[in-house]
């Protein structure tokens, strides 16, 4: 283990024991064979971490994430393998597991550093920085079975955060509360990185991922499919979550394809916004083949203007007959952070039955109020299946990048037509 590393872990699993009766318990140590079946929840894990860096942790529901926090944590212990952890290690798993409802909030900020092995000295010199940051006043000092839940996860986050370690481990849970606090939060989480606390983070929102993490790592059914870029790694996982049986995520280079009429080949790649790092899937029963965007100062300008009007056109080939259809975008900052979003769905538009081998162009139209920067455009046509996600036909997740130039020197993204009068 390198000088500079914060975390290692070496060909790490973890086998569980699955019964198929409680009593098989008893019986499996008296009999001569098996009454148990074996289950692998991580399986030749390796990985390493270095001192101040924050990696994502990513992947489907069952894969081993969890798992491999707890045995991080120490909380359980790897049946393989050897993990090397330096430093002291805060995590932010399950909220408030280990407060007593009966103890008042002091009593259980002491309790939880007290089972962190820190001594009372040190809980007592931190304990007034744990309670300005909890925001809960005099409540800090009556049972935390009387407490809301906004109240309970706001002191059980400040007593994670509070202990000041030199490793972080957050499971989804990086912001709480109401929006004033999820602020604090996520400013205290950028605080914790300029000074150089490693952090674990694991999250099914990619944008934080990409927002926020150095490297990232996919897992899944116990094993690393892949670790490197977060850009890389969000990629893979767009993949396992939305082709489970094939790989939909498609190299758009290879589109180029005997399967679409020769009048039908993909534009979109001749266009100077097209972004050749763009991500691909869907069921490809419906291609986007072409797209534009047009200002007053013409079509495909590669610099646009903050608040101009903008038309955008997405030219759509339908291999099959489709219905329920629904046509989106998306806008993201280079960080991946989503500035605006919308389908026809939410915008309560019916759309119109397609024939096979049909063509058809969609239009968007909106003002770009938009701070100068650069941004990502998303496009995407999918079918209403009543599911939140929705059956995914073709995505094109950052199929262009475009650059936003204006005069304003505004802070954060929207330009907001604001006047201040005196």
């Amino acid at each position: 283990m390198s000088f500079d590393s914060a975390v290692m872990a070496s060909n790490i699993g973890k086998c569980f024991k699955i019964y198929q009766r409680p009593v098989d318990r008893v019986w499996d140590k008296l009999s001569t064979k098996p009454l148990h079946s074996k289950f692998w929840a991580l399986n030749d894990v390796s990985f390493e971490i270095k001192k101040g860096e924050t990696l994502g942790l990513i992947g489907p529901n069952g894969s081993g994430k969890s798992t491999l926090l707890e045995i991080l944590c120490g909380t359980t212990k790897p049946t393989c393998g050897v993990v090397n952890v330096v430093g002291r290690v805060s995590a932010l798993l399950e909220l408030g597991a280990g407060f007593n409802p009966e103890f008042t909030g002091r009593e259980n900020v002491f309790l939880n550093g007290t089972i962190q092995n820190i001594s009372k000295r040190e809980l007592e010199n931190r304990f007034d920085s744990i309670v300005a940051f909890a925001d809960i006043g005099s409540f800090i000092d009556r049972p935390v079975k009387t407490y809301s839940s906004g109240m309970y996860v706001r002191l059980a986050f400040a007593a994670a955060i509070g202990m000041e370690p030199d490793i972080l481990i957050v499971d989804e849970a990086l912001a709480v509360g109401d929006v004033r606090f999820q602020r604090k939060c996520y400013r205290y989480f950028k605080e914790l990185q300029s000074r150089g606390t490693t952090i674990i983070f694991v999250t099914h929102a990619v944008e934080l991922v990409r927002a926020h993490c150095n490297r990232a790592i996919l897992l899944n059914q116990g094993r690393i499919e892949k670790i490197g870029m977060p850009q890389e790694v969000i990629h893979a996982y767009l993949e396992f979550m939305f082709s489970p049986n094939a790989s939909n995520g498609v190299n758009v280079k290879k589109l180029q394809s005997s399967t679409i009429p020769s009048n039908q080949v993909d534009n979109c790649l001749n266009h100077n916004m097209y972004n050749n790092d763009e991500y691909r899937w869907g069921n490809k029963n419906a291609e986007i083949i072409d797209f534009f965007i047009e200002t007053k100062r013409g079509k495909d300008p590669f610099i646009l203007e903050t608040t101009e009007s903008i038309k955008l056109g997405i030219k759509v080939y339908f291999s099959e007959s489709m219905t329920d259809l629904i046509y989106g975008l998306t806008i993201r900052t280079v960080d991946g952070i989503i500035v605006y979003g919308s389908n026809t769905r939410n915008k309560l538009i019916d759309t119109k039955p397609r024939n096979k081998d049909e063509t058809a162009w969609i239009y968007f139209k909106f003002e770009l109020n938009l701070l100068p920067g650069d941004y990502f455009l998303s496009l995407g046509v999918a079918q209403d299946d009543d599911t939140v996600d929705n059956l995914a036909i073709d995505r094109r997740y950052d199929i262009a990048h475009f650059n936003v130039e204006g005069s304003l020197e505004d802070l954060g993204f929207a330009a907001l037509k604001m006047t201040i009068d005196e």
